[in-house]
């Protein structure tokens, strides 16, 4: 449940940021016809969404048991490139994410575009949909306990609604950059889960038939049935058998991943600032690197 929440919640949040910022502008303008333009744009792309998953779903079901592993591969890899785009995306654009999307909104309004800020509005709930859909997909094959998966998810979908309803009020105040640092580590767990059972669907299509020899034996942690295993499986993406292929397809993901996830940011902007420094003394004529003590002196 907790993996399904949380992806519900994270990609929701993204969604309803921007329609809450783009009904507040058109709230305090009086633009109440192109607030209604909003409402009905955002339901279409929830209808296109949910088309689009059950679409995928029946196709699944219907293929044979082979085609069927083949395309659950597809959606666990396609699932793990959204995530990954995602976290790179929003830890370089979280902390100013609020005030462009505010500053979009209030140019497109200045210009009498209210049809830009429902496409605005559109285009983000059917982006988000589009991403939640296939990733939860992936996320439900998976599952030991589809039902409880579901829940999560429509769990964490109503919050980021509320949080949006929230933002379009004025009375929420929500530190994206820590919100999407959190969410994005137990995302990285999740997407490295499933990357580890597209080995699995892969060698089962045909498709990866080396490595499939068993490296770990995690049945004394991952007992199937218990609440534990639900909790390790879906969360940490962990399986009580997994073969030499499906270890390291694990590692080689989550071990940089979280390394990036976790960098402090005052680290990287050192290291921005470091090549900044190093950049205007080749443009100088001083291809010599200074160091630190030297570099504020001739700075001061």
């Amino acid at each position: 449940m907790l993996p399904t929440f949380i992806i519900g919640l994270r990609e929701g949040v993204e969604a309803s940021l921007i329609v809450g910022i783009v009904a507040a502008f058109l709230a305090q303008e009086g633009r109440k016809d192109a607030l209604r333009q909003v409402w009905i744009g955002v339901s279409i792309a929830l209808a296109i969404c949910i088309a689009i998953g059950v679409t995928l779903n029946i196709v699944d079901q219907e293929l044979p048991q082979r085609q069927q592993e083949m395309l659950e591969t597809v959606i666990a890899l396609m699932a793990v490139g959204i995530v990954t785009f995602m976290i790179f995306w929003m830890r370089r654009n979280a902390r100013h994410l609020k005030g462009d999307l505010q500053a979009s909104a209030a140019d497109a309004l200045t210009q009498g575009s209210a049809i830009a800020l429902v496409g605005m509005a559109f285009f983000a709930v059917l982006r988000e949909g589009i991403e939640t859909v296939v990733f939860l997909l992936a996320v439900f094959q998976g599952a030991t306990d589809p039902t409880s998966a579901g829940i999560g998810a429509v769990l964490g979908v109503l919050c980021a609604a509320l949080i949006g309803y929230g933002i379009y009020r004025g009375g929420v105040r929500l530190n994206l950059q820590k919100f999407f640092k959190f969410t994005a580590v137990v995302l990285v767990f999740v997407a490295a889960g499933l990357l580890s059972s597209a080995a699995h669907t892969a060698w089962e299509a045909g498709w990866l038939t080396s490595f499939q020899e068993q490296a770990v034996d995690l049945t004394w942690l991952v007992v199937p049935g218990t609440w534990t295993s639900s909790l390790l499986t879906g969360m940490l993406g962990l399986q009580s058998l997994m073969t030499q292929a499906e270890v390291f397809l694990y590692l080689v993901y989550l071990v940089p991943m979280l390394a990036y996830v976790l960098w402090p940011e005052s680290w990287r902007a050192g290291a921005r600032r470091a090549a900044a420094d190093a950049k205007r003394d080749v443009d100088a004529g001083n291809p010599e690197p200074r160091s630190d003590a030297a570099a504020s002196t001739t700075r001061a």
